[in-house]
């Protein structure tokens, strides 16, 4: 899918797209950012992590100057988010979990409001409208009033809307929440598109399988605080866990195994055993060597890297981004 140009950043190549330090934010007496540093590539997409109320979506209103902190620098575009807000927000484009579009109007009159916002030529409305709706494969409902859309085509229309300014930096906040299968994986596709023309993706999301489709960097928010930062294949390795299973046909050949590895782990209600391993191939030759020398005939083997569940229960104790405390409608 074809997607909005990128317009070249004032700022310079190496410098990040977007920098924290020491960001800091409480309501009443909770502490949502306690110290918050962070730095984003432009030209990449950064997925921000962590349970509900954990003060993700806080980071965004602060980055895109819907909020103000209470402390901390934050710089988007190479520019203060508390003394520079209208250079933020030329800069920037905003898409939350929830579709801010009018259902009474049509998608090509949601679209065309924008442009009027965004105090677009005439001229040029009607042609950056015609192209938005084509790239977001809309023009079959463009004169249809919103009320008739899906859910997916109300969030396709959302970022539409969202790159009507052609910004260079885009926060999607939990974007495709709600979504069904298809409909979240046509907005990967938008996303990719959107980096593969130069601009910067600042992502929150409950889908850990979605941080680790698209981000190119991830941070884990906990407790106010960045607990972890890297790839996502950093954070698996650095969490280990990986193990290869191996499956046997009988009691004696378990026992057997277990003599032979004794680093691994057996299950003999299963008839199985867990052998730590790194997944590589080289651990894999040096497993299948050691079984066949001790004459060990495995009936099957399963491989089991850590993948960002294991990473997020490691590092906040919570098995999936979205059990949360109850303080989400305050602080997400």
């Amino acid at each position: 899918m074809n997607t909005a140009p990128n317009t070249a950043s004032a700022s310079t190549a190496s410098a990040p797209a977007i920098e924290v330090q020491g960001l800091r934010m409480s309501y009443g007496d909770k502490v949502v950012l306690d110290g918050v540093d962070l730095s984003v590539d432009p030209g990449t997409v950064f997925a921000l992590l962590g349970p509900n109320g954990a003060g993700k979506t806080t980071i965004v209103h602060i980055l895109s100057t819907l909020l103000r902190p209470d402390a901390g620098v934050a710089r988007v575009d190479g520019h203060d988010v508390v003394r520079e807000g209208e250079s933020v927000r030329a800069a920037i484009g905003l898409t939350g979990q929830f579709s801010a579009v009018d259902t009474v109007l049509t998608g090509e009159e949601n679209l065309l409001l924008m442009a009027k916002l965004r105090h677009l030529p005439q001229a040029e409305r009607q042609r950056r409208v015609a192209d938005l709706l084509d790239r977001f494969d809309l023009v079959g409902a463009a004169k249809q009033p919103l009320a008739t859309y899906s859910g997916g085509m109300k969030r396709r229309l959302d970022l539409a809307m969202t790159l009507m300014g052609r910004p260079r930096i885009i926060f999607l906040d939990e974007p495709t929440t709600g979504l069904d299968p298809r409909s979240r994986h046509t907005m990967w596709d938008i996303v990719r598109g959107l980096v593969a023309d130069g601009v910067t993706i600042f992502l929150t999301t409950q889908y850990l399988d979605e941080a680790d489709e698209l981000a190119d960097r991830i941070a884990v928010l906990d407790g106010g605080r960045i607990v972890a930062t890297g790839t996502p294949a950093e954070l698996k390795r650095r969490i280990g866990g990986g193990h290869v299973r191996l499956e046997l046909a009988d009691r004696a050949s378990l026992d057997h195994a277990a003599a032979v590895l004794a680093d691994a782990s057996p299950d003999a209600e299963l008839l199985a055993l867990d052998v730590p391993s790194d997944g590589t191939m080289a651990s894999l030759r040096d497993l299948f060597d050691r079984l066949d020398n001790a004459g060990v005939e495995v009936q099957n083997l399963t491989i089991h890297t850590p993948d960002l569940d294991d990473v997020f229960f490691a590092l906040t104790g919570r098995t999936t981004a979205s059990e949360a405390p109850t303080t989400e409608e305050v602080a997400r």
